[in-house]
């Protein structure tokens, strides 16, 4: 059995960047709710996980895209259309970049780029953890998010459009 001290270390270690990485699949409640289940499943694990972070990034990210899929066929069937997502940053006046924009120009990447950026930025995974997540080999995690940053500095960087007066 996991010690809950050892729990409670590894929660305030990697719940925020597990949340963040979630958000690209489900809203902010449901992020929470993966994330809190993926922590008690954690919990009743037999032996504690050879890669503790590696297991629940993976963990999130297969739970976050089951709860997604169910949460397509639920609005199919119901007829509605999808509602705009909430924002992926909470900004404030102090930061230093625009949190919308930030927001639009990862939506903007491809899904894979997308998902090694998030875990290698904000999880704070090295190539070969994120390689284990997502299924994927070394060097196509690396290319992957070497374009990801590619994009992201041509999309973050445009100047302003403003009017010719």
């Amino acid at each position: 059995m996991i010690d809950p001290a050892q729990l409670s270390e590894w929660f305030e270690a990697h719940c925020a960047p597990l949340t963040l990485y979630a958000r690209q699949w489900l809203d902010r409640a449901a992020t929470e709710d993966v994330v809190q289940e993926v922590y008690v499943r954690l919990m009743s694990q037999p032996a504690t996980p050879t890669n503790v972070k590696a297991w629940l990034f993976k963990a999130v990210r297969n739970e976050a895209i089951s709860q997604s899929r169910s949460t397509l066929r639920r609005r199919k069937r119901e007829q509605n259309l999808p509602g705009a997502r909430e924002e992926w940053f909470e900004t404030s006046a102090s930061d230093l970049i625009d949190g919308a924009a930030a927001r639009k120009a990862m939506e903007s990447l491809p899904p894979a780029q997308r998902e090694v950026i998030v875990l290698r930025i904000w999880g704070q995974m090295t190539l070969k953890e994120v390689a284990a997540v997502t299924g994927s080999s070394i060097s196509t995690v690396f290319d992957q998010y070497r374009a990801g940053l590619k994009a992201l500095r041509e999309r973050m960087s445009a100047p302003c459009k403003t009017k010719k007066e």
